[in-house]
């Protein structure tokens, strides 16, 4: 019956694996793992950290289409062109609050999202917004084309004289 008390090895129980070999095994993974990730690092170095992005310039037409009085919504580039008797310039589409997008109001411009106001220069009439619609620089292209730089913005009252 003593033989049959006695524990005989099994297959299924994991073996004992000494504290010291564990530490040691544990400290070779983490030194080759941190090797790794610096060699992964060193290997980005040579690449730009930020591509950059889409040029933002538009080409409009030519300013003869543009008659004096007049005001057209540039719907891709989400921008206004307007055209009096100083020249031709453009004001942003684009809300300060949270970039939504305005459309034209009987005082100016609207915000349809969160209600925010501008007038005809694009100044703050009625919050949330915290800043006036930013007016983008117009110039002409080689072409003859008036080009909007929906990326620079110029002081308010800027016009591209014709």
């Amino acid at each position: 019956m003593s033989e049959l008390n006695e524990k005989k090895p099994s297959r299924l129980e994991p073996m004992q694996v000494p504290r010291r070999s564990f530490l040691s095994l544990a400290a070779l993974g983490s030194f080759f793992g941190a090797v790794g990730m610096a060699l992964a690092g060193a290997l980005r170095l040579p690449g730009p950290a930020v591509l950059p992005g889409p040029v933002r310039r538009f080409k409009i037409g030519h300013p003869e289409q543009f008659a004096v009085g007049s005001e057209t919504r540039m719907e891709e580039a989400n921008f206004f062109v307007f055209r009096d008797e100083q020249g031709i310039y453009a004001i942003s589409g684009v809300c300060t609050h949270l970039g939504c997008s305005v459309g034209r109001s009987p005082e100016g411009f609207a915000c349809p999202c969160h209600g925010s106001r501008f007038a005809d220069s694009g100044e703050v009439t009625r919050g949330p917004a915290p800043r006036a619609l930013p007016w983008l620089e117009v110039g002409r292209a080689a072409d003859g084309q008036l080009v909007v730089y929906a990326e620079n913005e110029v002081p308010a009252g800027t016009r591209f004289r014709v």
